[in-house]
């Protein structure tokens, strides 16, 4: 397909090596960033390709999408490897913020020293909590998008000096997304399921969730947003695979899956807000706007709920979603741009439900 010319791959000595000469000439504007007075400094993400801005572009992986007609809607009309016609959540609640108009991945060889003092991406499109999703969709795990996190750490710690990097890094929002693959695509389309009835594997991810919270509780985060899953049996792919019929109604053992893990991991939160000192997290509901959304579409303006924009708009999404596909009119009109990752619009309307949340952190600041 077209779209795979664009695929790159990492270089020879793992993950590309990020201009920190620039942050050594620049170490002025860390300082500037550090004294601005603001309650969140900086916004770190983890997880999924919700929040993913383009770090599979650095991957030989097939889960991204950095071509055409992906970011039809982006400024400058330019695919930049986010999963979506336009910006991501990432983009919109950084944007919110009033802290910078984008979200940066991390494994960007161009990055600036101002991109990274007001945070960056590590998200990676594909990524799961089950190491099964990681090794089919090669993705960065969780544990090692947090490896590459100490990575960031160190560099900061070298420019601005410890002090200084323990203000960013403790004032800092940090916001997690992940569940959507495991229990879209590893549980019920592989073996999985056989191994696990419903309620051990959704108690197996939120342990996993829980942690990775530990571990980036560990790293000297201390305002953490957790993402619910999505509403997977609803998404195109999962009506598709998992609905049945020619009405492709939603995949419901899907979402009763998602139900039960986001069901297990409040429980996981609650626990770790009661028992790590200084730490607050917030629970980051989306299962329950985007259902919402789905069931009244009219309200928000969408006309299609069960396909997405581009191609027959049921299974494409990644390197299926290309420049060879047929893409809708206007994607305004749809909730979905692929067959599982939503239109931008639609994700500033999540963005919009779920800010009162984000929000319960900005003036959490912890030693």
């Amino acid at each position: 397909m077209k779209g795979n010319k664009n695929m790159a791959s990492m270089g020879s000595s793992g993950f590309l090596i990020i201009p920190w000469l620039l942050l050594a000439e620049s170490a002025a504007l860390f300082s500037a960033g550090v004294s601005s007075g603001k309650s969140t400094p900086a916004v770190f993400v983890f997880g999924d390709s919700i929040l993913d801005t383009g770090n599979n572009n650095y991957l030989p992986t097939l889960s991204k999408c950095n071509f055409p007609p992906y970011g039809r809607n982006f400024p400058g009309g330019k695919p930049t490897g986010r999963f979506t016609d336009g910006k991501v959540i990432s983009d919109l609640i950084v944007e919110n913020l009033g802290i910078k108009d984008l979200l940066s991945p991390y494994l960007d060889p161009n990055l600036g020293p101002e991109d990274l003092i007001t945070g960056v991406a590590f998200a990676s499109g594909g990524c799961g909590f089950d190491p099964e999703t990681i090794r089919s969709m090669m993705a960065l795990s969780i544990p090692t998008q947090l490896i590459l996190f100490q990575e960031y750490k160190d560099k900061l710690k070298a420019n601005v000096g410890e002090q200084r990097s323990d203000d960013i890094i403790n004032r800092s929002l940090y916001l997690l997304s992940s569940g959507n693959n495991d229990i879209g695509s590893t549980y019920f389309l592989t073996n999985r399921h056989l191994e696990y009835d419903m309620t051990s594997y959704a108690a197996f991810l939120a342990t996993q969730a829980s942690e990775s919270l530990v571990e980036l509780y560990k790293l000297g985060a201390r305002k953490i947003g957790v993402f619910s899953t999505l509403v997977p049996g609803c998404v195109p792919q999962g009506r598709t695979v998992g609905g049945g019929g020619r009405e492709r109604e939603c995949a419901e053992d899907f979402n009763e899956l998602a139900r039960l893990y986001n069901g297990k991991l409040i429980s996981e939160i609650e626990y770790l807000n009661d028992h790590l000192p200084g730490l607050k997290i917030v629970f980051v509901d989306l299962y329950g706007p985007l259902l919402g959304i789905i069931q009244d579409p009219q309200r928000y303006g969408f006309v299609d709920v069960k396909d997405g924009c581009c191609g027959t708009g049921e299974l494409e999404f990644a390197v299926l979603c290309n420049q060879l596909s047929s893409t809708c009119i206007n994607a305004s009109n749809y909730i979905f741009w692929d067959s599982v990752h939503l239109t931008e619009k639609a994700y500033k309307i999540l963005t919009s439900e779920i800010m009162k949340d984000i929000n319960k952190l900005q003036n959490e600041i912890k030693c």
